[in-house]
C-alpha cells in the first residue's frame, strides 16, 4: 500500500486474483473502503480545507466587487455581477452535489466547464457539505464496487476445476 494515498502498489493494468479493485477518490485514495488509515482525519481536513477556500474565495470576490464600485461602472453592472455569481454558484453546487450520487455525462460536463468555473464557490460548498457525512463520491463508488465484487463472486463461483483438463466430447 502506498503511504501517500492508500492505493495498492500494483499497477492498474495487472490482473488481480482477489477480484475488482476499488477506484481511488481524490484526497482519500482507497481508504473509503474500510475507513482506515486516517480516513476520519482526511475527512476533517477536506471539510476544513474546502470551507477555508470558500471563505477566501468570497473575500476575493468582495474585493473584486469593491473594485467595480470604485470604477463607477454603475448599479446595473454591479447587480449583474452579483446575480451572475449567485446563479452560477447555485448551479455549480447542484451539479457537484449530483455528481456525488451519479456519474456525470462527459459532454454535459464539458459544456458546463465555464459555468462551473464561475460558480466555483458553490462547488467548494458542496464538497464541504458532503465531506461532513462521507468522502465526496463514496456512496457512488461503494455501490459500484459492491456490484463489481458481486459479479466477480458470481463469475468465479461457477468455475470448477482446471479448464485445461476438461474432457472433450466426441
Amino acid at each position: 500500500m502506498s503511504a501517500e494515498n492508500g492505493t495498492p502498489d500494483t499497477p492498474a493494468g495487472s490482473p488481480d486474483p482477489t477480484g475488482p479493485r476499488p477506484e481511488p477518490l481524490r484526497f482519500f485514495g482507497t481508504t473509503w473502503v474500510d475507513h482506515g488509515t486516517g480516513y476520519t482525519a482526511r475527512r476533517a481536513a477536506v471539510s476544513a480545507g474546502s470551507l477555508i477556500l470558500a471563505a477566501a474565495s468570497c473575500l476575493v470576490l468582495r474585493i473584486a466587487y469593491q473594485g467595480l464600485q470604485l470604477a463607477g461602472v454603475g448599479g446595473f453592472v454591479e447587480l449583474l455581477m452579483v446575480v451572475m455569481f449567485a446563479v452560477c454558484g447555485a448551479l455549480a453546487f447542484r451539479h457537484t452535489w449530483s455528481g456525488f450520487t451519479s456519474r456525470p455525462d462527459p459532454e454535459r460536463q464539458a459544456s458546463l466547464r465555464g459555468l462551473l468555473a464561475i460558480g466555483f464557490i458553490g462547488s467548494l460548498l458542496a464538497y464541504f457539505c458532503r465531506s461532513l457525512t462521507e468522502a465526496p463520491g463514496e456512496k457512488l463508488h461503494r455501490a459500484e464496487y459492491e456490484q463489481a465484487r458481486a459479479r466477480h463472486v458470481k463469475r468465479t463461483a461457477r468455475r470448477s476445476g482446471d479448464p485445461t483438463r476438461k474432457r472433450r466430447r466426441s
